[in-house]
Order: structure tokens, then sequence, then C-alpha cells
């Protein structure tokens, strides 16, 4: 598939935006759960870009193979906390909105394992996931471009140029 626009360069106000969000997401969301999110929520729609660039921030950041062959099915696997599968549930809740409609049992489930603010912090990291997955359908963006962001990550301006090339 050919890509479509290259987007951050046909809008930079909003990419810089975007990328400002992530790094707010990352100072706010613990960084494996976070990789998890992002990682599920791209399985889910089906985004290329998006699930090579987080499956390899997710083990370049000390996750195990095994926890991420087996994130599809995660509510089958032994692999995963209590915690983490709340934040799953609520992260294919709020993917699928127009199936789920947010559900009240997941929500709960949530609470119990977050505080307020972090299940909003971790709301908005779905929000934005989706967001960006949606821009890589999109605008076809090509996977195999991005390296590992890993633990440290190598700043945000080092990431907003290498996303770029990929874009």
């Amino acid at each position: 598939m050919e890509q479509r626009q290259r987007y951050p360069s046909v809008s930079p106000v909003l990419f810089k935006a975007m990328m400002s969000v992530e790094a707010a997401l990352h100072e706010a969301v613990e960084p494996g759960l976070l990789h998890l999110v992002k990682l599920r929520a791209s399985q889910i729609n089906g985004c290329a870009y998006c699930i090579d660039m987080h499956w390899k921030d997710a083990r370049s950041g000390g996750e195990s193979e095994q926890r991420l062959y087996s994130l599809d099915a995660w509510r089958e696997s032994p692999f995963y906390t209590e915690k983490e599968r709340a934040a799953l549930a609520w992260t294919e809740a709020l993917t699928r909105i127009e199936e789920t409609h947010a559900p009240d049992e997941d929500y709960a489930a949530l609470l119990g394992h977050f505080s307020a603010k972090q299940a909003v912090d971790l709301s908005w990291a779905i929000a934005a996931i989706n967001a960006w997955n949606r821009m890589g359908i999109g605008f076809r963006a090509a996977p195999g471009v991005v390296q590992a962001r890993g633990a440290g990550g190598g700043g945000a301006s080092a990431r907003v140029t290498e996303v770029c090339s990929g874009l």
C-alpha cells in the first residue's frame, strides 16, 4: 500500500500537539502498562504501523515475547496481573466504544486497581492511541521504519524526528 500523505509535515502544529500529549502520557502512565495498552488497541484496530512500533517499544522496555504473543488472548492467558487485566478490559471497551458503551463493570474493575487520576490518564492514553491508529491506517503509514523506544525513550524531540521519518 502506498502512503497517502506525510501528515506530520502537512499539519505540523497538530502533529506536535499530539506528540506533546504523548510526552505527557509517558510521564503519567506506567511504561510497561502503556506499551500493552497501545499494542492491544492497535491490534484491535489493525494498525500495522502502530503494532510494529509498540511491539518494538515493549520488547525494548523489557516485556517478554510470551506476554506479547499472548496479548490478543489476554483473557484466556495466565500471564497478566489483575491490574493489567482491568486496564486491557478498559482498553477494549473504549476502543470498541460503538459495541460496548464502556460498561459499568469494566469501569468498576478499573477503579479497583487505579486511582481516579490514573483511570483518567489511562483513558487519555487509550483515546490517543486510537487517534494515532486512525491516522496511521487512514494515511497508510508503513510499518518497519521506527526503532524501539525502550525505557528511556530518547527524548520527545528525537522521537518526533524518528516517527516522522516513517510517516
